[in-house]
């Protein structure tokens, strides 16, 4: 239960579902609200499908790749710091944001569910890093059951934060929103030295 509670948190902060709304309403100005829905459903699908494809993976890929864990470890710990230090500072991060030239040919473009609502919104670098760093090295059932329940939770909030973005901004505004994002970040700051302490541990001292 705790490890499953643990995983939930890691996850939400991450993912951030709250922080995701207001990007999907500056896609999504001028359609319908079926529309928007549609829109909404089929990127969590997809992000859904990218994330358990990930989680089955488990450490099979760096192994693949002849990456130890301990230096993935520190690699994902880097990176997700990166990622708490643009939540910390409520700015938009590198590794969930688009080019200039992507934003505008999102805006023009019909579908955005599949770019770049599920990828990289949703299932996005520091994502897809956190669910590999978690299987790695390969839990036991139990704990993989836990953490495919986590992932799930998280991305049934997700939807719900995008079928209700209009009225969560409206509820928070966008101080609100940011303020939470900056709470979060910091959690992610810590979490992500604590991945880095572990790779330099089992690397150098184990």
């Amino acid at each position: 239960m705790e490890f499953l509670f643990s995983t939930f948190i890691v996850l939400l902060i991450v993912i951030d579902p709250l922080g995701n709304a207001p990007i999907f309403m500056a896609l999504t100005p001028n359609v319908t609200a079926a529309y928007r829905r549609q829109m909404a459903i089929r990127g969590v699908a997809l992000a859904t499908a990218i994330l358990l494809v990930f989680l089955l993976i488990g450490n099979t890929l760096p192994k693949t790749l002849g990456i130890g864990i301990s230096a993935f470890r520190i690699a994902g710990g880097i990176l997700l710091f990166l990622l708490a230090i643009d939540k910390v500072f409520a700015r938009q991060s590198g590794l969930r944001s688009t080019t200039v030239r992507e934003q505008q040919e999102a805006e023009l473009k019909q579908d955005v569910s599949v770019f770049p609502l599920a990828f990289p919104l949703i299932a996005g670098p520091g994502a897809l890093t956190t669910v590999l760093l978690m299987t790695s090295p390969r839990p036991e059932t139990r704990i993989f059951i836990g953490m495919l329940v986590a992932l799930l939770l998280v991305l049934g909030l997700a939807l719900l934060s995008l079928l209700f973005a209009h009225r969560l901004m409206r509820l928070l505004g966008e101080t609100g929103a940011n303020v939470i994002t900056r709470l979060l970040g910091l959690m992610l700051a810590a979490l992500a030295t604590q991945y880095v302490l572990d790779g330099v541990r089992a690397a150098f001292f184990v």
